[in-house]
Order: structure tokens, then C-alpha cells, then sequence
């Protein structure tokens, strides 16, 4: 009995120290995983091809000492917004348009019988479907003729505070990409200075640009319409006319950016044929570079289009030309771990 004692003590202390070498093995195995996730500054990013292209430049252009070393001053990096950090179907700048005009048509009785007003109002789908970047801006144009920019900030602010998409059930200022946030907040603290460029309103842009992605009003291109100075009561005002500034879209792009920035950025990130001569011009850039092309091919967590999508977010030619050109192909179904950041509770009550 006493030798059964003593082999059954042996096997149940062995058992026991077996349980604490496996309970300690997951405890440093959850440690190191947490320490990655920490140390990670990409961390939404999927280990590949695009996260490795995208640190190895950061690296080399920051590195005093690398050939490809490149001075804080000259560390220029543009973003695309639709489809490159904020979902795009459906468009933002559209929405907020056609909103707007259903809003105002009390004050305008004219728009029942004009288009595209009219088709806006009678929620002709087939019609607003294939509505282009040129009809958002000039929809915007003509909804807010003759608002002062502290309204028409004030009107922006508080339809993003309520407005939500309509296809993914949250609201539009939680579509912005967590993987981009991350990126963006990597380059900052890389010594970029990085620059929101866009084909949406201008004005619009900055309304939001700041609080979600932490680019100043100063360092947001876009699509701009054309003001005009008056005293008001006394008090300076600038208002907006009911004529197009500059179409920043395309090869617009390009001349926005020497006219804002004045030099040639040396990483470029879009999605669709709009930006090509926005990344063709970081591509020619003497110094090193890196172009990225984020690639809508996620239909379970957002969409999937590229060459059939729509007009402002077509992927056709560009796709083609970064084959060739071997410009970075960001695949949002392989290199993006999550897409969208958690719905905060003040969030989820809109």
C-alpha cells in the first residue's frame, strides 16, 4: 500500500509540474504575441509583400547613413481619401451633395423641374447611379451659392455626426481604414508631412480630414469652388460662388499639388484611374519612392470592384500600368488583418 502511495505521489506531482510547463509555455507564448502586437507599428497589416515594401522605404529614406536616405524637409507623402482611407460606395462627397439638395429644396422650387435636381428629388435610382465627380461638384456648387464658410463648415460637421452608409450600416466617419490610420500615424512619426489629396470639395474635406486622420486643413487638396469677399454687419466674410475653383481630379492633381506643396512627394497612395498622373509623377521623382494602389477585392468585409467599378473609383489603365510598372499592389482581401476600426459607443447610438 505504502509503495502505491508513493508511485501514485510521483505520477500526480509529475502531472503537475507538466500542467505548469505547459501553463507556462502558453503564458511566454501569449507574451511574445502581445509584445509583437505592440512593437508592431503596423499592426493591422498582414505580414507580405505590401507591409514589407512599406516599412523597408520608411526605413531607408529615415536611415542618416542609407543611400537612399532622404532629408525630413523633402519627405513628402499624398493620400488619396475615396477608396484609398475611407470606404467609397457610396461616395461621401455624393451623399452629402444629394442630401443637401433634398434639404434645401423648399428654398428652391426651380430644382422639381431641372436635372439632375429633379431626378435627385424623385430618388431616380437608375439617374443617380451614374452621377460623376463632375455632377457631386457641381451639385455642391449650386447648394451652396452664397453660404459663408463658417456655415458651410457648421452644415458639413453636423450631417457627419448623423449620416450613415447606407450599404454598410455605420456611420461615414467610422469607415475610415485602420490600416491606413496606422500608416498615417507611421509616416508622422517618421518626419513626413503627409497631405490629404482629393477629388472631393475642399471645404468638405477639412470639416472632417483633421479629426479623423489628423491631416490639418492647411495640408487637405481638393476640388474647389470660387469665394468672394463682403462685409457683413460690420464683419469680414468670405462666401461661396456658385462657380468651380479648380477640379482636383486627374491631371488636376498634379497642378494642385506644385501649386500647394511645390515639390514632388516621394510616396503616393490611391485606388483608382483618377490618381494614376498623381502617382506617375512620385514614380519619375529622382529621389527614392514608393507608389502604392490599394485594391478593392474584399466583398465579405467591404467590396470587390476594379475594373467594372464606378466612375471615381474605376481600377482599368492604372491597374494596367502598376503590372508593368511594378507599383505596389495593396490587396485589401490579403494585406489588410481588419478594415475598419471598432464602432465606439457613441458611434453605434447614430
Amino acid at each position: 500500500m505504502l509503495k502505491f502511495e508513493i508511485r501514485s505521489f510521483r505520477a500526480h506531482g509529475f502531472l503537475m509540474v507538466r500542467r505548469l510547463a505547459c501553463s507556462l509555455t502558453l503564458l511566454t507564448f501569449i507574451g511574445v504575441v502581445s509584445a509583437q502586437a505592440q512593437t508592431d507599428s503596423l499592426p493591422s497589416w498582414n505580414d507580405g509583400a505590401a507591409k514589407t515594401a512599406v516599412k523597408s522605404f520608411i526605413a531607408d529614406v529615415t536611415t542618416p547613413g542609407n543611400a537612399k536616405f532622404v532629408p525630413p524637409e523633402d519627405r513628402v507623402a499624398v493620400f488619396d481619401n475615396d477608396g484609398t482611407l475611407l470606404a467609397e460606395m457610396p461616395n461621401i462627397n455624393l451623399a452629402f451633395a444629394l442630401d443637401e439638395v433634398r434639404r434645401l429644396s423648399g428654398a428652391h422650387p426651380e430644382w422639381r423641374t431641372n436635372e439632375p435636381f429633379k431626378a435627385i428629388l424623385d430618388n431616380a435610382r437608375a439617374y443617380l447611379s451614374k452621377l460623376s465627380r463632375d455632377d457631386t461638384v457641381s451639385l455642391a456648387l449650386a447648394a451652396f451659392a452664397g453660404t459663408d464658410e463658417k456655415t458651410f463648415e457648421q452644415t458639413a460637421s453636423a450631417w457627419l455626426q448623423t449620416a450613415s452608409n447606407p450599404t454598410l450600416h455605420r456611420p461615414y466617419q467610422s469607415l475610415v481604414y485602420q490600416p491606413q490610420l496606422e500608416l498615417l500615424q507611421l509616416l508622422r512619426a517618421n518626419g513626413f508631412k503627409v497631405y490629404l489629396v482629393s477629388g472631393g470639395e475642399v471645404d468638405f474635406l477639412r470639416s472632417f480630414a483633421n479629426a479623423e486622420y489628423g491631416i490639418p486643413p492647411e495640408q487637405v487638396i481638393g476640388s474647389s469652388v470660387r469665394y468672394d469677399y463682403k462685409v457683413v454687419d460690420g464683419q469680414p466674410t468670405i462666401e461661396r460662388v456658385a462657380q468651380l475653383g479648380s477640379l482636383n481630379d486627374g491631371p488636376g492633381n498634379v497642378a494642385n499639388i506644385q501649386l500647394h506643396i511645390g515639390k514632388r512627394p516621394i510616396l503616393a497612395f490611391g485606388n483608382s484611374d483618377g490618381d494614376e498622373p498623381m502617382l506617375a509623377m512620385t514614380a519619375a521623382n529622382d529621389k527614392p519612392h514608393l507608389v502604392l494602389i490599394l485594391h478593392h477585392d474584399d466583398a465579405e468585409r467591404e467590396f470587390a470592384y476594379d475594373r467594372a467599378g464606378p466612375s471615381w473609383g474605376r481600377l482599368d489603365k492604372l491597374w494596367d500600368e502598376a503590372n508593368e510598372r511594378h507599383w505596389q499592389i495593396v490587396s485589401m482581401k490579403n494585406d489588410f488583418r481588419l478594415i475598419f476600426p471598432p464602432l465606439t459607443k457613441a458611434n453605434e447610438s447614430k
